[in-house]
């Protein structure tokens, strides 16, 4: 069997980390992965296949920096032309990305079988792009392949057991490469202090959001007053503060850091806040409170349990949700994402389909 790994920004590197070491183990699998390009930056790409010691990826397309329809567009005219060459049995796609979608639009178009890893994720916020690319990846895909009950649950609300697909909950391929990986936690090289928070800021919803923007920042900024905000900070994100003029003289700024620094930083760190989605979860995988600097999040089961609070934009509101998340005491003993056997349950999946 020969599957195409389609990757193209961090989260996916250390997903597809944990599939790839899993498939190495099956010498009957054959993975051949292509690379977007989505991400560019030597700290957002190379760095993470070195680091999850994955193999350098065999196709490279080098699309980045382009606008929704533009990126979605030249990366499937470069996949399709890969998948013509390479003539898979599988298309492998993670998450929710321009890449996750034009993989599977590329797939689907030349009749490859699809599978969604992370499928069943909603956040009902449909002018979040990310939620465009999930819910048009799910309708097309031919096993879908759910981290939580709750991702089951919405499919079945939204009538895919009639869609001629298979639905399997797997786990989450994240909490099997926190595992893997915690023991590989590398101190960053950039001077950290013994107590802090980590945050990061990334998503559109914020960035291109002045209002939202500065708000956020401003919250961070008082917030290290008390508790020194580390945060590792995204090419779109330090763009738009320039552009801004804003600079938030409090907060401990990185350039992007690898995801084994990272995992030392969430080992280490307080807590989090965040507009990351794998962070949220990360968060939890590392038994840190988390505050979610969005209106709403995939990841309701954490909501739902107390580990994650929904801050949305509002300085007073992430200020005062900071202050309470610090000062409650929380359970972290509980299963939630499949204790990190995500990986094996997957190739299971795709091994063992037989839709009728």
């Amino acid at each position: 069997m020969k599957i195409v790994t389609v990757v193209g920004a961090r989260p996916q590197f250390v997903k597809a980390a944990v599939i790839s070491r899993e498939i190495k183990e099956h010498d009957s699998i054959k993975e051949i992965i292509i690379h977007t390009g989505q991400h560019y930056d030597i700290n957002m790409s190379d760095v993470f296949f070195e680091e999850m010691q994955i193999p350098k990826p065999d196709h490279f397309l080098g699309i980045n920096g382009k606008g929704h329809g533009a990126m979605t567009g030249q990366m499937m005219e470069k996949i399709e032309a890969v998948l013509l060459e390479e003539k898979p049995d599988w298309v492998l796609v993670y998450g929710d990305t321009n890449s996750t979608l034009a993989g599977a639009l590329a797939a689907k178009k030349l009749h490859i079988k699809i599978a969604h890893v992370e499928a069943g994720l909603r956040s009902y916020n449909i002018k979040m792009p990310e939620e465009v690319n999930r819910i048009l990846t799910d309708r097309i895909s031919d096993i879908l392949l759910c981290p939580t009950d709750n991702a089951m649950d919405n499919l079945n609300a939204e009538g895919f057991q009639d869609f001629g697909c298979q639905i399997n909950k797997t786990g989450d391929v994240m909490q099997d490469a926190a595992i893997f990986y915690s023991n590989l936690a590398e101190k960053p090289s950039f001077e950290v202090p013994e107590r802090f928070c980590l945050s990061t800021v990334h998503r559109a919803e914020n960035t291109d959001n002045s209002k939202r923007l500065i708000s956020i920042f401003e919250a961070l900024n008082e917030i290290s007053n008390t508790c020194p905000v580390v945060l590792p900070i995204h090419p779109r994100t330090k763009a738009r503060l320039e552009k801004l003029d804003q600079s938030f003289p409090n907060i401990i700024y990185s350039e992007p850091i690898g995801y084994l620094n990272m995992i030392w930083l969430l080992k280490n760190c307080q807590s989090v806040l965040t507009d990351s989605g794998g962070l949220q979860k990360e968060a939890f995988f590392f038994q840190k409170p988390c505050i979610t600097l969005r209106d709403e999040t995939e990841w309701v089961e954490l909501v739902d349990a107390g580990f994650n609070r929904l801050a949305g934009a509002e300085k007073s509101k992430i200020l005062n949700l900071f202050s309470s998340i610090n000062s409650t005491t929380l359970n972290f003993d509980i299963d939630l994402y499949g204790a990190g056997h995500a990986a094996k349950n997957i190739l299971t999946a795709i091994s063992n389909f037989n839709l009728n």
